[in-house]
């Protein structure tokens, strides 16, 4: 530790890199002990300029070829080029759909990797994952084109759970890599959206060809058009967002179980000094689901008891944490840059980590604690001596978990003397989505999207907005998911929330129905209260985002407010965003309709012309747009404002009157 402490010159103020005092207390712990965090790597590590503004191009050896912008700005013709003369919208384009590329590959493989093990589940050749929501199974079937019923004897009957399981499974495994025809998924859009991408040419043919075309595209000397590399960037996003993304959410619900509002806490609090502390971090719940059961079983329980620890407290970090948390009330204790903190609180028995925000300084801040670090993924590992890899096996998942919570148990006994748990901890309600919410608005016996659109029709609701995305240690940590989401709730907007950004919300408190009171202008307020919900509702991980246009989709169908999702009084943000998969989440909403607006920065400074056709001409072709903010109360109201346009562009602008209805008022709105 004395070594690291030396090299670190600088040293990050806490109090400026997080708005949470759970992460300022471990930053100022770690700096104690002299063990280097990325909020101290913040500090003397600058970005790179070039790169920032998207005009670096690094695709061939002839490069890096860097295109900055003139002191004085682009003064007629931009002759900027690089040396086989790609210009700076080419360059600009091709780091962008990159950068799709990237975002769409890692959430889509998430899906195939749930995809696989959902079809060898329903075939039986896995035996620890069954179909836990056959309900879900049947719902979705038809959209995979999948028959539900079959005739026997002139009776209709339903076909055997098992036999459906098997075809959508089939159906969906293929959708990553079939030959010919579209994704299944795209007709879940409204379908004046599906005849705009089809008017445009987007509708993207199977998930990996898309993906593929974009690295084949950006090859030196092949597509040099901005406008033809982001149409192929659009067909990979939808790829992701209505396809990889959305079949792995489907495939999980209905192996793992449909999320339904659960309580659970969330934050570095949520460890415990006398348990034994496992930490579940990345993306994919094929394994976590396993540790779950496993550290829920009375026979571990009874071992950690053994070892001198009074039970296993399991949390999560990003992702992961979501799953675990929207299904079994695991609680998250903490976001993408409170990674290296769960470890330094010396209180984390061991850390296991799959895929996609795993900070490879986890090993090096493990070596000066007990933490044992496990790696699970074959596409996943990391170099460090100190790291324990234990490749995860869907046919021995259960085999794995018990192994891998055993381990944890056993380093319970290794803990050093200085353990530092945070007491700072909150309550939240997580599990939100398209079907609770549905209940929610209406019960089991008249659930419909029907009662939200009537309350934004009426004003009390002014519009929905989407807060989604990661942590970015160049942002002061959780302070713009938090500022945005308040100042939106303040005035009327309600919240759909995912990724990082949902475990923001729940850390400071927006994810309870309590909340309403505090934080809500009148309107929004009296629903959460009459309805029972939070104004923020917590949907999940960030490959959950697909329940957000499913949402959106299902506003769009109960009427009133539009024939496409690009008519809501709607908006998309993503204030502190940091991977790749985020500018592919970005450009499907966009491309889907949505208003979205990213915060810090977006890597466009260096080429305007293409920075005007991301920002301008994209809403003429799909009715949503590319914005910029990294101020968050002017990134709200850029999101208010454009709700507001689009609720005078409805007619729904003015107040409407709150009218006393009778039974024939009630039944001329068609609510059988």
């Amino acid at each position: 530790m004395a070594e690291l402490k030396e090299k670190i010159v600088k040293l990050a103020d806490p109090m400026q890199s997080s708005i949470d005092q759970s992460t300022q207390e471990m930053i100022r712990r770690a700096q104690q002990l002299g063990v280097e965090t990325v909020f101290d790597r913040a500090v003397t590590m600058k970005p790179c300029a070039i790169g920032m503004q998207g005009i670096c191009c690094k695709n061939c050896s002839m490069g890096p070829c860097r295109l900055p912008l003139p002191k004085d700005g682009i003064q007629g013709e931009d002759t900027r080029k690089g040396l086989c003369g790609a210009t700076a919208n080419t360059i600009c384009a091709r780091n962008f759909i990159r950068m799709i590329a990237g975002g769409a590959a890692a959430h889509s493989d998430h899906g195939r990797n749930v995809a696989i093990t959902f079809l060898a589940a329903a075939k039986g050749e896995v035996n620890d994952y069954k179909v836990k929501d056959p309900v879900k199974l049947f719902q979705i079937a038809p959209y995979y084109g999948v028959a539900t019923t079959v005739e026997v004897d002139g009776v209709v009957k339903d076909r055997d759970i098992r036999e459906v399981a098997i075809a959508v499974g089939e159906v969906a495994v293929a959708e990553w890599g079939k030959t010919t025809g579209h994704l299944h998924m795209i007709k879940r859009a409204p379908q004046p959206l599906q005849d705009k991408w089809a008017e445009q040419g987007v509708i993207p043919r199977n998930v990996d060809r898309e993906i593929v075309e974009i690295m084949h595209r950006t090859h030196m000397g092949v597509d040099q058009d901005y406008k033809n590399l982001i149409k192929q960037g659009t067909r990979a996003c939808l790829a992701d967002g209505w396809g990889g993304s959305m079949i792995g959410t489907d495939l999980q619900d209905v192996m793992f179980g449909t999320p339904t509002p659960l309580q659970a806490e969330c934050d570095l609090g949520v460890m415990k000094e006398d348990h034994v502390n496992l930490i579940v971090h990345g993306h994919e719940p094929l394994l976590s689901e396993m540790i779950v059961a496993a550290a829920q079983s009375q026979e571990l329980i009874d071992y950690a008891k053994t070892k001198g620890a009074k039970g296993i407290q399991l949390s999560g970090i990003c992702c992961t944490a979501n799953e675990v948390l929207q299904r079994h009330g695991v609680p998250p204790a903490g976001t993408f840059l409170q990674q290296e903190l769960a470890i330094i609180t010396g209180a984390c028995d061991a850390m296991v980590v799959d895929v996609q925000c795993i900070m490879q300084n986890l090993a090096n801040v493990a070596k000066c604690f007990h933490t044992k670090l496990i790696t699970t993924h074959p596409i996943a590992r990391m170099e460090q001596p100190n790291v324990l890899h234990i490749e995860f096996d869907e046919h021995h998942a259960m085999e794995d978990a018990i192994r891998i919570v055993k381990i944890a148990i056993d380093n319970f006994e290794k803990r050093g003397a200085e353990v530092m748990i945070p007491r700072h901890k909150s309550s939240q309600v997580a599990g939100f989505g398209v079907e609770s919410i549905k209940y929610h608005l209406g019960g089991s016996f008249r659930g419909d999207y029907f009662t939200l659109n009537d309350n934004i029709i009426n004003g009390r609701i002014r519009g929905i907005a989407g807060v989604v995305g990661c942590n970015n240690a160049r942002t002061k940590h959780n302070e713009e998911h938090i500022t945005i989401m308040k100042e939106l709730i303040k005035n009327d907007v309600i919240v759909l929330t995912t990724g990082c950004s949902a475990i923001a919300a729940g850390m400071h408190g927006l994810c309870t129905p309590e909340s309403a009171a505090v934080h809500c202008g009148p309107g929004l307020r009296e629903v959460c209260e009459t309805v029972g919900i939070p104004p923020v509702l917590h949907l999940g991980s960030c490959v959950d985002n697909s329940r957000i246009l499913l949402a959106a989709t299902e506003v769009v169908k109960a009427g009133g407010l539009g024939n496409d999702i690009c008519d809501l009084p709607a908006a998309g943000s993503a204030p502190e965003w940091m991977s790749e998969k985020a500018i592919s989440i970005g450009h499907y909403f966009v491309t889907s309709g949505v208003y979205t607006v990213f915060g810090y920065h977006l890597p466009l400074e260096g080429a305007p012309v293409f920075k005007d056709y991301l920002y301008k001409d994209m809403e003429k072709m799909y009715g949503g747009m590319w914005d910029c903010e990294p101020d968050p109360v002017k990134h709200a109201w850029k999101m208010i404002n454009h709700i507001d346009k689009k609720r005078k562009e409805l007619g729904i602008d003015k107040a409407r009157d709150r009218v006393l209805m009778d039974m024939a008022d009630r039944q001329a709105l068609g609510m059988e």
